[in-house]
């Protein structure tokens, strides 16, 4: 039985979306030459994960000359709502509540940044 194709971003796709958020538009050869500043990528790789991108809906293309052009289909927001909801519906049974304890008990949040939390949680009670 074949495995269900996931909508989520892998590390690879999302380093290219950050290059696609950045840039608001880039050609895969932008794309793999940003990417080949930290590891060398092959060109071809960067097309195959652009092609990719665009078939989840994250990117779309269009052509100029010889060069694919991709741009985000989806604001870098919506992608990071889509992620957390998928974290929450996954690990945290969909409670942002017990993510919340996780996040309390097992990182070093400083006590500033529940502080700064808090505020934000009483101006939304208002």
């Amino acid at each position: 039985m074949a495995r269900k194709k996931s909508t989520q971003l892998t590390d690879s796709e999302q380093s290219i979306m950050q290059i696609l958020w950045q840039k608001e538009q880039a050609s895969v050869r932008e794309i793999a030459d940003i990417l080949s500043e930290e590891k060398t990528t092959a060109y071809t790789t960067v097309q195959t994960m652009c092609k990719i991108l665009a078939d989840k809906g994250y990117a779309d293309f269009h052509k100029e000359g010889k060069a694919f052009i991709y741009t985000p289909k989806i604001t870098q927001k919506d992608a990071r709502k889509g992620a957390l909801t998928s974290l929450l519906n996954k690990f945290f049974g969909g409670s942002p509540e017990v993510l919340a304890q996780h996040l309390m008990e097992e990182t070093d949040i400083e006590l500033d940044d529940l502080a700064a939390l808090q505020k934000q949680i009483d101006r939304a009670d208002d």
